[in-house]
């Protein structure tokens, strides 16, 4: 029973092929029936992000260039682009990449937490459509296990490795709590997005958008229930901000010194925390001079961001050790269920020929025949029954001069000499 994964990453493929082989939620689970029709695939999970497709399967005689050609024909895709731009892993080397994704090993930005949820979405979604047997039940549990392990056990998903994020988590050190302060944010871009949303995850709950385009802010506002202002009105409100973001295109600063030292004189010098992330800056440099201004800029957090990306690389190390362990870990369980599946496979011949031979020797009697006779016959079909398969095997080792296997024969049948 081989295991195969094939997937089209952010590291393979660009956007506008990876975006050709997304699975919505409705083709998710048409294609996981399409693949137990089409390929006798016994079990399958399906991985689909903004970042990568992944087709985790496993059947009886499936080959690569097979599961290939029915990724490519599902979603009416070349299959020379699927091949220049995907990969394929089996068995060990499956098990191995499946653990590293989950993890956030083989993710965009290392680390990154949201990965495993997608995983274990997948996983549900193949499960309830009937997709998954005891083989991916134990290697997704054990893969979320591994997973969870890393995140707590190493520094993986510690440190900040987004000039966003990492802005929001130097604010934590300078504000005891961010609940409680008042940020204003300077644009309405991706950048300002990325960053209102981590600011929402650390529950602040006072936050002021302005932008050069009042539509774009009152779209990024609305939801977080901010207040919109324009560029024009920021003089007059910028006293209320503890903390200041600020990240546009404009070629021409945004807050000079004067408005910044106005501003502290009416917050009677409290505490301003500026973060500038855009390039040409928004906020004059002059601006750091000021008592009771903190001002960083975008190459301040890019080195905080470079000293953390490496922290994650140092993590990632110990994590890929956890991984080992849980992939061997797996395959031991896989080798003891075949082993235990070969005796129950050989015990079950067994039963079954001594049913056979059990049911015409009481015929017999029934009929008349001598119950000696009957015995005898019995006795030798029986036999004869239990050493034809170890006898031939002993031959065809004996013919090859297979001295190993003829040693593991000998063990077997509880012989001394063969």
């Amino acid at each position: 029973m081989a295991l195969l994964a094939l997937g089209i990453n952010h590291n393979t493929a660009p956007v506008e092929v990876r975006e050709k082989v997304a699975f919505s939620a409705d083709a998710q689970l048409e294609a996981l029936l399409s693949l137990q029709s089409e390929l006798g695939s016994q079990e399958s999970v399906i991985l689909s992000t903004c970042n990568r497709t992944e087709i985790y399967t496993q059947s009886e005689n499936l080959t690569h260039p097979a599961l290939m050609a029915w990724l490519a024909q599902f979603h009416s895709v070349e299959q020379h682009t699927l091949q220049s731009n995907s990969y394929i892993y089996e068995e060990q080397d499956a098990i191995r990449h499946l653990m590293r994704v989950a993890s956030g090993l083989d993710s965009l930005v290392l680390g990154e937490p949201q990965i495993l949820g997608q995983v274990k979405q997948a996983f549900v979604c193949a499960k309830d459509s009937g997709m998954v047997g005891s083989r991916f039940e134990r290697l997704f549990q054990q893969t979320f296990s591994v997973a969870k392990k890393v995140r707590s056990d190493t520094d993986i998903g510690a440190n900040a490795v987004s000039v966003a994020y990492a802005s929001v988590q130097l604010a934590k050190h300078i504000f005891s709590s961010l609940d409680k302060i008042n940020v204003l944010l300077i644009g309405a871009g991706e950048t300002i997005e990325l960053v209102a949303r981590h600011l929402s995850e650390q529950k602040v709950q006072s936050m002021m958008v302005a932008n050069r385009t009042l539509a774009r802010a009152q779209e990024l506002a609305a939801p977080l229930g901010a207040k919109v202002l324009t560029l024009a009105q920021i003089p007059e409100h910028l006293a209320e901000a503890d903390m200041v973001i600020s990240s546009t295109a404009s070629q021409l600063p945004i807050l000079g010194k004067g408005v910044v030292e106005r501003a502290l004189k009416n917050r009677r010098h409290q505490p301003m925390f500026l973060v500038d992330l855009a390039v040409p800056r928004d906020i004059e440099a002059e601006v750091a001079e000021l008592d009771d201004a903190y001002l960083y800029t975008v190459d301040d957090l890019q080195q905080i961001v470079q000293q953390n990306l490496a922290s994650r690389q140092s993590a990632a190390e110990k994590a890929e050790a956890m991984i080992d362990i849980a992939v061997r870990d797996f395959v031991q369980w896989h080798d003891a269920q075949a082993s235990m599946d070969l005796v129950r496979d050989y015990r079950a011949q067994s039963e079954a020929n001594k049913q056979k031979l059990q049911e015409r020797a009481l015929k017999q009697l029934a009929d008349g025949k001598n119950p000696e006779e009957v015995i005898v016959e019995l006795a030798n079909k029986l036999t004869n029954s239990l050493i034809h398969a170890p006898t031939q095997a002993i031959k065809e080792a004996a013919l090859s001069q297979d001295n190993n296997s003829l040693s593991l024969l000998q063990r077997a049948l509880g012989l001394e000499k063969i």
